[in-house]
């Protein structure tokens, strides 16, 4: 099976709210997407501004369901005395399906305190916890931080565009968590997340984009958007030595356990509701 021959795809994470759409949203998302088979996003907020256009987003396009959440680096930028409270509204109204992207960023020095970060990030894990939601985990140069706060709440969910060992990866998975991979598995320097593709049970990977960023090969470089999953199933299923579909209903099926979609998700045997 090529790539492009797959008519069930899943994306687990994206960004379908950035400016890098902003000329041709509305065709991409009701008309492309759904007939290169895409039948399933989860979409990010990142501040409050993304997480109510995120949210409008899912509202437009069926098959699209939010994320809403703080990024670490828009801490400082978007944090009324409210911000928390604005999350709990949009969940409690059942508007998104997971939190996040939330986590830790130490690789920017210009981005919020590290302790001001651990302090937004606990915040919204406890609120997940609490209102019995995933997360959508972002980790970068943070690894031990991450781990710890992850430890201390054990929230179901997702750690994105994963950038840690495999001995991490096992940690995440041991707390009953996913480990979401995208492009970065099919670059050429890539050496880490080869050993995590290869190892992590099949049942604990989601796949992702991370939208409009880290298009797999042969599309590096370029805009990426969901319908390039299959150039990220097909290189882990070469490391695995299985079907690129193994690979890819494996994850479907993963995404629709983790963020509860059962049900809501259209089947490749039925034609998308957007589809003409």
């Amino acid at each position: 099976m090529g790539p492009g021959e797959y008519l069930e795809i899943y994306d687990s994470h994206a960004h379908y709210d950035d400016k890098a759409f902003d000329s041709d949203r509305a065709w991409l998302l009701e008309k492309q997407l759904p007939l290169s088979g895409v039948r399933c996003v989860i979409n990010m907020g990142t501040r409050l501004l993304t997480c109510a256009s995120t949210v409008g987003l899912s509202d437009l396009n069926p098959y699209i369901f939010a994320a809403v959440g703080i990024h670490p680096e828009e801490i400082e930028d978007t944090l009324p005395e409210n911000w928390l409270e604005c999350l709990r509204v949009w969940l409690e109204n059942g508007d998104a399906v997971a939190v996040g992207e939330i986590g830790l960023d130490y690789h920017w020095p210009d981005s919020a305190p590290r302790e001001r970060q651990r302090e937004v990030f606990a915040a919204q894990l406890a609120l997940a916890k609490e209102l019995n939601y995933p997360v959508c985990v972002h980790d970068r140069d943070a690894h031990q931080d991450v781990l710890a706060l992850l430890r201390e709440y054990r929230p179901q969910g997702v750690v994105h565009c994963f950038s840690g060992s495999a001995e991490m990866a096992r940690e995440i998975v041991d707390l009953g968590m996913y480990i979401g991979i995208g492009g970065a598995v099919t670059f050429k320097n890539a050496k880490k997340i080869l050993r995590v593709a290869e190892s992590i049970p099949l049942d604990r990977l989601l796949l992702e984009t991370d939208a409009p960023y880290m298009a797999p090969e042969p599309y590096r470089g370029k805009r990426c958007d969901s319908s390039l999953i299959p150039h990220t199933a097909a290189k882990i299923a070469e490391l695995r030595g299985i079907a690129t579909r193994e690979v890819l209903e494996a994850s479907n099926a993963n995404i629709r356990r983790l963020f509860r979609l059962e049900g809501r998700v259209p089947r490749a045997s039925a034609p998308s509701p957007l589809a003409y």
